[in-house]
């Protein structure tokens, strides 16, 4: 959604579910995991919307759905392409708006070819590094390459970075177009061609739906979308965990521009997160190559000068033409009256990237003794992570080892509770790993704000003081902070220099010296430096050094002197969208991109919808929201060609994330796998691609190591089943804060798999009894829920039969059991690092036949390939994991 509207959150709030004329739920089981947002959706069906649930499963939300669509997992953008291609061969696209809102008729350069040319690939694609040359994807008219405003984190690659210094005249005012959109190189052409071949038949034969389920599908959401009406679309990790996550939202994020259904109550895309703050953890990063508010993460090749960063990652139009006032006060805010105009605000503090730190590498790095030590605070990695094995491998090979939980959870106990322990391929006296543990406080035991799945920063007080030795993640992270400025305070050495400059001041108060969260909170709303006065947004926000900001994109959640995020004010006395709930990013804006939902001239689409629009007698945009756009641009506003930044944004542009103010139909830069999605079989998939040539991604993050085996791409006869992991209500991700509680272990009590009767019948397995699941990663032993609710699906005259596997269990707890994702491999979205578990293979048999062997204990339970079966990987050089030798090579070559 970043690479296509700018911003990479959702687009609407949960509560304007309830206006949509139909909703789309796909990649998530949003009654199961989402249960409190899901009372919108219902609401909405009670009002006379139409629910569809597309997953692999019959669940929960497809119960109350009005119609469910079975689907193999990891078919998804075949699913979303057909779609595309119903909406464009029969012209039902939103044609005003796509004009006037889209790319849809920029020129593209005359050497870009589809993958309908070279047969699965796009034109620049380099096969001995893996990855593509962008040139050829341009915009004609713009030399060098187009800034991607969304995704400014892909450090190096042209036009993600590199977007000030490399721009080479406005992809505002230079590129070329066709307004008439007939030119067979402007994008909405190329679309129309990339798609054509998304037939119903071919949805069919790849993705296991009839056809004319597919098309009663592809009728009501264009039935339900346009000027009068509008459809919504919900997604959850279902989309996400696949080596094609991001393209998957990609598709939908054009489907939802061509239908006009963004920016308008009723439409967008909503991104259900599964955590109360996991939003917060993107905002205010957890991620290694982010800094907050989206700022990107300097890498090695930049150097330490701070115009450099700024020259490379600004662009000239658009609202991140903003990015020196943003960066300026976050190095104010941290390094405070030390960060001045002569040093570079200590930009060299700032660590530099140097490859891929993402999670996956780091474990590899771990296990292969290139990381010392580890930090794990709120996830339980040997069991929640991918190739468990290989995660409790990567910690047996560290010097120490730090986890903050509620309770022993398993990466805690990794060191003498482990599958590889009891089968005796690992014995714990040989482990050298020095684990100290933090008993850690529960939500109720602290105070501060969740980000939740709409944007939505909501204080919450603390109920009780924590018991014990427990203490908040805010109290460890500060008085470490404090012990690590007193340990370092007589060096003089420049390494430890960024210790010594930190500001790190914050009051605390109570017999345990707890940091006042609120504090924190005002440092992030931002401040100027002469007065510590808070500011009213990120407006406010200067590159001279008077001001400071911990999160650009959160500051106003402090105006005022006023804590926004507490406010409590009931629905009742206030308007639908509730915009004094909380506070919701940016701005405290509920819809994002709202100003689409105006026409050009800024008047309503139509009453119906009716949201924010201008008023002609004020000179202002008003509405139900804060108006996402300039408030005094009117809409006839047409910028000169010599303007630049925010004034290059015209009165019609309502992206204003974007260099251009449109949303990008086709992305000509910013995404590593293609301008357009694209569908690619997963890693490991029981067919060959019916669609291209190429099997796989061709850019995928693949582990290529022995601790990490993986299945041939296709038909490996040793693994003939499509396996998918999810997550039940009952319990919580991976456990640590579920298993331990004796109500909800016995809702839910042991590991099982859930079979088709087909399958079933097949393998001999019966409903409540015991079978083995197998990959080449391991096996574990599970009960088995015989149900229609997973059905076989017939494609090109094949039956595929698919596995469930919920993947909650470990080996501590009340309930205890071989956890599922042990049978994961690492295999990735090259884009963002995000691990294939919705869809891979393996097998299973009836009986408790496990072995309890890993590969990544060096014992492998799979035999070895028939050497009388060709090699079928179609295989990029790996991305992910070289040798040690080559892997020092390729840092000296980044660096």
């Amino acid at each position: 959604m970043g690479i296509t509207f700018g911003r990479g959150g959702a687009t609407n709030f949960q509560q304007d579910l309830r206006n949509a004329d139909c909703i789309i739920i796909q990649g998530s089981n949003m009654a199961e995991c989402h249960p409190v947002g899901f009372q919108w959706v219902m609401e909405a069906r009670e009002r006379g919307a139409t629910v569809i649930h597309v997953d692999p499963r019959f669940t929960r939300t497809s119960a109350v759905a009005n119609q469910h669509v079975p689907i193999r997992a990891g078919s998804d953008i075949a699913f979303l392409g057909g779609l595309i291609r119903y909406v464009l061969e029969h012209e039902r696209y939103f044609e005003e708006y796509v004009v006037a809102y889209t790319n849809a008729a920029n020129i593209i350069r005359e050497g870009f070819q589809d993958t309908e040319e070279l047969d699965g690939f796009f034109s620049g694609f380099l096969p001995d590094e893996g990855k593509y040359d962008f040139t050829t994807w341009q915009y004609e008219g713009v030399g060098g390459t187009v800034p991607a405003g969304g995704h400014k984190h892909i450090y190096g690659e042209p036009g993600a970075g590199k977007g000030g210094e490399h721009e080479e005249g406005s992809a505002r005012f230079e590129a070329h177009k066709d307004p008439t959109l007939q030119h067979p190189r402007c994008v909405f052409q190329l679309l129309k061609r990339h798609f054509q071949r998304y037939t119903p038949a071919i949805v069919s034969q790849v993705c296991g739906v009839p056809e004319e389920q597919f098309l009663q599908v592809a009728e009501t959401l264009c039935a339900n979308s346009g000027r009068e009406r509008t459809t919504a679309f919900c997604y959850s990790v279902g989309w996400t965990q696949h080596t094609v996550g991001v393209q998957y939202i990609r598709t939908a994020s054009i489907l939802q521009l061509l239908l006009g259904n963004m920016g308008r109550p009723g439409g967008g895309i909503l991104a259900l997160r599964g955590h109360s703050s996991i939003q917060g953890s993107s905002d205010i990063p957890t991620l290694y190559n982010l800094l907050p508010g989206y700022m990107p993460m300097p890498h090695a090749r930049q150097g330490y000068d701070l115009d450099d960063y700024l020259k490379d990652h600004a662009s000239s139009t658009g609202w991140w033409s903003n990015l020196p006032k943003y960066m300026v006060s976050l190095l104010k805010a941290w390094f405070g009256d030390a960060a001045t105009q002569e040093n570079h605000y200590l930009f060299g503090h700032l660590p530099r990237l140097t490859g891929n730190h993402s999670h996956l590498q780091t474990v590899t790095d771990m296990a292969d003794g290139r990381v010392k030590g580890y930090f794990i605070m709120g996830e339980n990695p040997a069991v929640g992570s991918s190739n468990g094995a290989l995660q409790r491998k990567g910690l047996r090979k560290l010097d120490w080892l730090v986890v903050r939980d509620l309770t022993l959870i398993e990466t805690a106990e990794f060191w003498r509770n482990a599958p590889e322990i009891a089968a005796g391929d690992v014995r714990t006296e040989d482990i050298q790993t020095e684990v100290f543990f933090f008993p850690a406080a529960a939500h109720t035991e602290k105070e501060g704000t969740f980000t939740n799945t709409q944007r939505l920063l909501q204080w919450r007080d603390k109920a009780v003081e924590p018991r014990g030795d427990a203490r908040s993640e805010l109290h460890f992270v500060y008085h470490l902070g404090r012990k690590l400025k007193a340990l370092y305070a007589g060096s003089r050495e420049g390494k430890d220099q960024p210790i010594h400059d930190l500001l790190w001041d914050y009051p605390t108060h109570g017999p345990m010296a707890e940091p006042s969260a609120e504090a924190v909170l005002q440092e992030i709303n931002g401040y100027t430096v002469a007065d510590r006065r808070v500011v009213s947004g990120f407006s406010d926000l200067k590159d001279d050094g008077s001001t400071a900001c911990g999160c650009w994109l959160y500051s106003g959640c402090y105006a005022d002197g006023v804590n926004q995020t507490a406010r409590r004010k009931p629905a009742r006395e206030q308007s639908w969208v509730a915009s004094e709930w909380g506070w919701a990013w940016p701005a405290n804006r509920r819809i994002l991109y709202n100003r689409a939902s105006a026409d050009p001239e800024g008047r309503p689409w139509s009453e119906r919808k009716k949201y924010v629009w201008w008023d002609e007698a004020q000179r202002r945009w008003t509405g139900e929201d804060v108006p996402d756009f300039i408030a005094d641009r009117p809409p006839d506003y047409r910028p000169p060609k010599d303007a630049r930044g925010v004034d290059a944004l015209g009165g019609a542009d309502p992206f204003i994330m974007q260099v251009d103010g449109k949303g990008w139909l086709y992305a000509p830069s910013g995404i590593v796998d293609g301008p357009l999605p694209t569908h690619y079989e997963p890693p490991e998939s029981p067919v060959e691609n019916a669609l291209y040539g190429q099997q796989c991604n061709p850019v995928r993050l693949e582990w290529r190591r022995r601790d990490n085996p993986l299945h041939r791409a296709w038909d490996d006869p040793r693994f003939p089943f499509v396996l998918t992991t999810y997550r039940l209500t009952e319990h919580h991700t991976a456990g640590g804060m579920s298993r331990w509680l004796s109500w909800l272990s016995e809702l839910q009590p042991e590991q099982f798999c859930e079979v088709s009767p087909e399958l079933a019948a097949e393998r001999g397995l019966t409903n409540g009894g015991w079978a083995t699941v197998r990959t080449a990663r391991g096996d574990m032993e599970c009960r088995v829920l015989v149900t229609e609710r997973m059905r076989p699906l017939r494609m090109k005259g094949k039956w595929v039969h698919q596995i469930g596997l919920p993947y909650h269990w470990g080996v501590t707890g009340r309930l205890r059991a071989s956890g599922a994702n042990d049978l994961l491999p690492f295999v990735a979205d090259p884009n963002v690092e995000i691990v294939e578990s919705k869809a891979f293979t393996g097998d299973i048999v009836a009986g408790r036949q496990s072995t309890g062997e890993r590969a990544a204990a060096d014992h492998s339970p799979a035999e070895p390939l028939p050497p009388d079966l060709p090699e079928l990987r179609r295989d990029s050089p790996s991305v992910g994991d070289v040798p040690h030798d080559a892997y020092q090579e390729h840092l000296e070559q980044e660096r």
